[in-house]
């Protein structure tokens, strides 16, 4: 039976499934509760100064749900801790006191200003926690205060704080980084310039997830207005695993350690993030909509799926995937694919065909030999798998890779790998071809 334990920054748990910082980790009695089914770790909800800020007394939060009315991302106006912070210190030293096998991070937010940074890690020290994560994401609400991604969006702040926090503590520090930013590899930079000794993402994204129409303000919706909040859910996992995948392959961040945050929601969500780099994964909103106990499907998946690949542990694993993501400058332009369908599986539902003939490549047929028949033409088909996107049935059309001729392009395919740097339609390449054929003009010796 494969062996979930993990080891990051030096801090045990039995399993990499934390719960992130958010309302399921706000108090002693829910983290008693998460651990009881099996969670790993936690992040504890962000602690900040006294007096401890004041939430909203109404709707704090919005959601966007699938036809099925499940959900696929939730917002939150929510700030971080409204409970005092001695409350929160005296709490977090006896869950950690009874669960020391259990990974206890606490999440901290205080101005960009040395003095109370160094104050509250001494705070946290105390309490016997395993080590900090530093909130640079939150979105809203803090952010307009000076603090959350308002500091995450700065890298220079990002490695000053860092610093700090490397000078006043000896715990490991996280650096939790925010999305909303243009490119996540320079505050990931900066952050371990600054000495942290990992960073954790995404944080929420910053958004507006839908207006009502009858009183025309934002949702959530507090006494006729609405604020901008943080998006999360399975939604943003597509940006969250870009995110890790751009700083694990970074050389100036490679090697970092990172925990995995964003729409986890079931153990291959968990394993997809491992496999780029993670050390952990945390998780919210699945724990919000389904319970704490989803935990138990996500360890059995993950151990039941690394027994079937013969994994021992996740460091069997970790990181695979990173080197294989690559810029699209250097995907092999001599791949070839072609569409291919199981008529015993297919349902002739048609939608393969209206998706392909309304906005692809027409090339895929409705009719064959007057008879409802859905039959792919190779000689428009570009390979796009547009039509395996929208098939309503698993595994009734697949991509099948083709060698030697393409009917489209009605010229060979050549063997060898070839990428867009060097194609003859790239101004770039016929630029350095050029240079290449021009003679070398040594100076004359006499001037």
């Amino acid at each position: 039976m494969a062996n979930l334990a993990t080891n990051f920054l030096g801090i045990s748990s039995p399993n990499p499934f934390w719960l992130a910082s958010a309302p399921p980790t706000d108090k002693e009695y829910n983290v008693q509760r998460a651990f009881e089914q099996g969670w790993g770790g936690v992040v504890w909800k962000t602690l900040g100064e006294d007096p401890p800020v004041v939430n909203v007394n109404g709707p704090r939060y919005g959601a966007i749900y699938g036809p099925d009315r499940r959900l696929l991302g939730l917002n939150n106006i929510e700030l971080i801790t409204d409970r005092a912070l001695d409350t929160n210190l005296e709490e977090i030293a006896r869950v950690k006191r009874n669960w020391p096998d259990r990974a206890m991070i606490v999440s901290l937010m205080v101005p960009c200003e040395e003095a109370p940074w160094q104050k509250i890690l001494a705070l946290v020290e105390q309490t016997g926690a395993d080590g900090v994560e530093l909130n640079f994401g939150c979105p809203h609400g803090m952010s307009e205060r000076g603090m959350g991604s308002a500091v995450g969006q700065v890298p220079e702040y990002i490695e000053m704080v860092a610093r700090w926090c490397k000078q006043h503590s000896k715990l490991p520090v996280i650096v939790k980084l925010t999305p909303n930013i243009t490119d996540v590899r320079f505050p990931a930079r900066a952050a371990r310039k600054g000495g942290a000794d990992a960073v954790s993402l995404i944080n929420t994204i910053s958004s507006i997830v839908s207006i009502d129409l009858d009183n025309f303000a934002p949702t959530p919706t507090i006494d006729g207005k609405g604020s901008h909040g943080g998006y999360c859910g399975p939604a943003v996992k597509p940006i969250a695993l870009n995110m890790v995948a751009e700083i694990a392959r970074d050389p100036e961040t490679a090697g970092l350690p990172i925990s995995g945050i964003g729409g986890i929601t079931t153990w291959r969500d968990a394993a997809e993030f491992i496999a780029l780099g993670c050390g952990t994964v945390q998780v919210c909103t699945a724990a919000m909509t389904y319970g704490f106990k989803v935990v138990k499907e996500m360890t059995s998946g993950l151990s039941d799926w690394m027994d079937e690949k013969g994994y021992a542990t996740i460091e069997d694993f970790r990181g695979r995937a990173a080197p294989n993501v690559t810029d699209w400058q250097y995907l092999n332009l001599n791949y070839v694919t072609k569409a291919r369908i199981d008529q015993d599986k297919c349902i002739s539902c048609g939608r393969c065909h209206i998706a392909c003939e309304d906005t692809s490549h027409q090339a895929i047929t409705n009719m064959v030999d007057g008879i409802r028949k859905f039959e792919v033409i190779d000689a428009e088909c570009v390979g796009c798998n547009l039509c395996v996107d929208v098939c309503p049935v698993e595994d009734c059309i697949t991509m099948e890779r083709i060698t030697g001729f393409d009917p489209r392009t009605k010229r060979p395919i050549p063997d060898e790998y070839a990428n867009w740097t060097s194609h003859p339609n790239n101004p770039m390449a016929k630029e350095r071809q050029q240079h290449a054929a021009e003679p070398v003009v040594l100076p004359d010796a006499a001037e």
